[in-house]
């Protein structure tokens, strides 16, 4: 890739933990998440924990959007019924990032076997916002934020601003 497609631009995070299980103490991976993009040098503006209903995560997701370039969904995307983050902010995508879930997925293979297949990790944008949607577990945010994510972020949201 070209230098142009290299900017250091500023990126603004937002967290969101889907649980009905978890409290604000108890959430680790939102922790995980919050610091390693703190330590990246991308302030966190906007962090929360909603439940597994869906106009709660979209309500969360599209006010993240309005206020943060990177917005990482955490919970919520496995197969149980009450699993529903990837139903609720998938159709609020105006484009996909297709490759996120499959790298994702091909990296977590190591950490967690053929249960990979579970993962419907997925990305894409909503607006200007490029937004994640991983696992819950704690290995799932450090791998998605630290190997993946941060990485390509800036690379990510320059296209996204053209």
């Amino acid at each position: 890739m070209s230098h142009e497609h290299h900017k250091d631009i500023t990126v603004r995070a937002a967290v969101i933990t889907v649980s009905t299980s978890r409290t604000e103490k108890t959430d680790l991976s939102g922790k995980i998440l919050r610091e390693a993009f703190e330590a990246a040098g991308m302030p966190v503006v906007y962090q929360t924990l909603v439940a597994d209903v869906e106009e709660d995560i979209r309500a969360a997701a599209n006010a993240a959007a309005e206020q943060a370039d990177c917005v990482v969904l955490t919970g919520g995307t496995g197969l149980t019924r009450d699993d529903c983050t990837i139903e609720a902010v998938t159709p609020l995508f105006r484009k996909t990032i297709d490759g996120f879930g499959e790298l994702f997925r091909q990296m977590s293979l190591a950490q967690v076997g053929t249960a990979v297949l579970l993962s419907r990790a997925t990305a894409g944008l909503i607006g200007d916002a490029a937004v994640f949607c991983i696992p819950g577990s704690p290995k799932a945010a450090s791998l998605a934020a630290g190997d993946i994510i941060i990485p390509e972020i800036k690379h990510i949201i320059t296209h996204c601003r053209q």
